[in-house]
């Protein structure tokens, strides 16, 4: 559980949930997402290949979703 200024306690299932909706704020990393729903396996190049995003910018979307 987890404290916030106003001491409010949040469940670990409330930051849990809270992550994955920032992680899926983002448009591109939606399209990452559907991207990889249909492909039976998939690399950052391909990625690249198929989205309007420099290498460097699509790995660091996919850290945030494995974050997530």
């Amino acid at each position: 559980m987890k404290r916030t200024s106003q001491n409010i306690v949040y469940s670990d299932v409330t930051e849990q949930t809270a992550r994955f909706a920032k992680a899926l704020s983002h448009p591109i990393r939606l399209a990452i997402l559907k991207h990889l729903s249909n492909s039976s396996c998939c690399f950052t190049g391909d990625l690249v290949e198929v989205l309007p995003m420099a290498q460097s910018t699509i790995s660091q979307h996919l850290k945030e979703l494995k974050d997530a």
